[in-house]
């Protein structure tokens, strides 16, 4: 690599910024989706449903994250003859793991609904998956927007994990300039401020939120 100027290679490292957020909102939404979906099934009382999505939580909850990558990046093209790019099995393995916590975090707060809606609901013969999405989730949303914010968090932290799939991201970047200069502390430190000002935004944005939505309610 060349650089225009003796400090381009912090502006190179600091474009993997775009990559590391994709890999914290995109997964955080999908996860979100998918949470809620796991979520639902866990309440609906039927007990095939319920045993699927506590059977996938506790896969999911049980394995490392890397090793989800791995078979996502390296084992699923091998069973599936179907070539996958870095960073679509980066967002798929970063979704399905993010979603198993986020579907435990809605349970919890739909558990902290009071059940007398859950009861009124169904004596106004209101089918069960309305009463979830218009009633009690967005109760829910709003009791479990801290632990949101700290997945998205997490999520940030944890992608620097998508280097080792060659994932031009914030980590993967000051690796190949450490490599190149011989000089690994200020790549690093670099790398180490741009992850601490993405996690200071979104903390300053998940408690605007909050307040938000206190003043609302």
């Amino acid at each position: 690599m060349e650089f225009a100027s003796s400090y381009g290679w912090a502006f190179f490292i600091i474009q993997g910024t775009v990559i590391t957020l994709q890999y914290a909102v995109l997964p955080l939404i999908l996860g979100l989706i998918i949470g809620i979906i796991l979520a639902m099934m866990k309440q609906a009382g039927n007990p095939i449903l319920t045993l699927t999505a506590n059977a996938y939580i506790s896969i999911i909850r049980g394995t490392p994250l890397l090793l989800q990558l791995y078979i996502m990046y390296f084992a699923f093209p091998g069973i599936t003859g179907y070539k996958i790019s870095a960073f679509a099995a980066g967002i798929i393995a970063f979704s399905c793991n993010s979603a198993a916590y986020i579907a435990e975090i809605i349970r919890a707060g739909i558990g902290a609904v009071d059940k007398g809606q859950f009861e009124a609901a169904h004596a106004l013969h209101i089918p069960y998956y309305r009463t979830m999405l218009d009633i009690i989730l967005p109760q829910a949303m709003r009791n479990i927007l801290p632990s949101l914010v700290n997945e998205a968090i997490s999520l940030v932290k944890e992608s620097a994990i998508v280097a080792i799939i060659g994932e031009g991201d914030l980590m993967r970047r000051a690796q190949m300039v450490a490599a190149e200069q011989y000089n690994y502390l200020g790549p690093l430190l670099v790398a180490a401020v741009c992850y601490y000002m993405l996690i200071v935004i979104l903390s300053h944005i998940g408690k605007r939120i909050e307040r938000s939505l206190n003043a609302k309610y």
